[in-house]
């Protein structure tokens, strides 16, 4: 296999045991600078330069995107993927955990365990929102910090005001979170590669810091995870579009609270702590997936015109509920099934004689005339009834 690491840090620990461990392994393998690439575009397909000569063929690439580089470096990873070259790591998935919000809003659809998080912009805002994740102390984190930096825990509302006016007159991003008490100083990161955890620790944070990141000067010990936690980390990295990622998780007393996914995790940490080769595990997952890179299956589908993709939920009063998949009519509608959802379970490829249940939600390939009338109507939230609030006449201060 011939493989690129994109990193602008080739002596960093982690650059150098993915390094190490495709070499082991008797792998071709080069670091690559991410910004010293050109990307070109053109009638012809995509195409890469790096330092102003054609990019070698690859069979795979790790991407290492620091935080500063984001944008660029997710462009010359979304140029790898048009280009069929395969990454564990996907262009999508680096955007989707990079900003923090989004990541949240992408995870709270699919019942992930999250502390509630708030976003604001309008100063009158700030206080119903404090309010409504649970009051003080309260944590106010950056929208894309990184390690720790950016991370803040307001004992008061006096003091989260003016820390969130004090950062939002800089032109910063926010969030306001809820602060889970249980778990102050400690938390979960567990290291997902493909389908499974391969090692997991647990981060304390040292001299009365409540931030357990080990580049903050936090202790870690390796952790046997209990299955809800495994199964929380392996959901939101595969929701985000990561097959190599660190989930990190508070302890919370209902349970796992995923407050960040990475997608650039530290190995030295991990591997100190667990004494395991979690780079080996890389390696071998990538050489196993090389055939596979990652499509964009909306994208490749819907050049067929009248045909796309789908998500059917079976709610109560579907015609499809306690009928199997070949007997419900499917097929006879030119709608084929990728995927059945049920609860946590997902069903990749199911059988026909699969008898289909109230909540089951499809996948599906098809005619979208045919899915659409077999599609419900939206549901509408229910809330709890709240007192009117006031309104009042005015003017923003900045409309961008």
């Amino acid at each position: 296999m011939k493989l690129a690491i994109l990193s602008r840090a080739p002596g960093c620990y982690s650059t150098r045991r993915l390094q190490e461990a495709a070499a082991d392994r008797g792998h071709e393998v080069d670091v690559l600078d991410t910004l010293k690439f050109a990307i070109e575009v053109e009638q012809e397909g995509p195409d890469l330069y790096y330092a102003s000569k054609p990019v070698d063929t690859y069979d795979a690439v790790i991407p290492r995107i620091g935080a500063s580089i984001t944008h660029f470096g997710t462009a010359v990873v979304r140029q790898f993927e048009q280009m069929d070259v395969y990454t564990p790591v996907s262009s999508h998935g680096i955007a989707n955990s990079r900003d923090k919000l989004r990541a949240l809003q992408i995870l709270s659809r699919h019942e992930i365990g999250l502390p509630h998080t708030a976003f604001v912009r309008r100063k009158q805002d700030v206080l119903p929102a404090i309010e409504r994740v649970g009051g003080a102390p309260v944590i106010i984190k950056l929208l894309e910090g990184t390690q720790g930096v950016g991370v803040i825990l307001a004992d008061s509302v006096k003091i989260a005001e003016a820390i969130i006016e004090t950062l939002q007159s800089t032109k910063q991003n926010v969030l306001i979170q809820k602060f889970v008490g249980e778990s102050s100083g400690r938390d979960i990161r567990a290291f997902v590669v493909g389908d499974r955890v391969v090692a997991a620790m647990r981060r304390v944070a040292q001299g009365g810091d409540f931030r357990s990141n080990v580049h903050r000067g936090g202790l870690a010990e390796a952790v046997e995870l209990e299955p809800a936690y495994r199964d929380t980390a392996l959901r939101s990295a595969q929701i985000l579009g990561l097959k190599v990622a660190g989930v990190d998780m508070l302890e919370g007393s209902e349970g796992p609270q995923v407050m960040e996914v990475n997608s650039s995790p530290g190995l030295e940490g991990i591997e100190t702590a667990t004494k395991l080769d979690i780079a080996g595990a890389i390696m071998d997952y990538v050489a196993g997936q090389v055939s596979f890179p990652d499509l964009d299956v909306r994208q490749r589908l819907s050049v067929s015109a009248s045909y796309g993709v789908a998500e059917l939920h079976l709610g109560e009063n579907s015609v499809l509920a306690g009928k199997s998949i070949q007997d419900s009519g499917l097929r006879d509608r030119d709608i084929v099934v990728l995927t059945l959802h049920r609860g946590h379970t997902v069903v990749p490829n199911p059988r026909g004689t699969r008898a289909l249940e109230v909540d089951d939600r499809l996948l599906c390939f098809g005619k979208l005339d045919a899915m659409r009338d077999l599609v419900p109507a939206r549901r509408r939230r229910k809330r709890p009834k709240t007192k009117p609030l006031d309104t009042a006449i005015g003017t923003d201060e900045d409309e961008s």
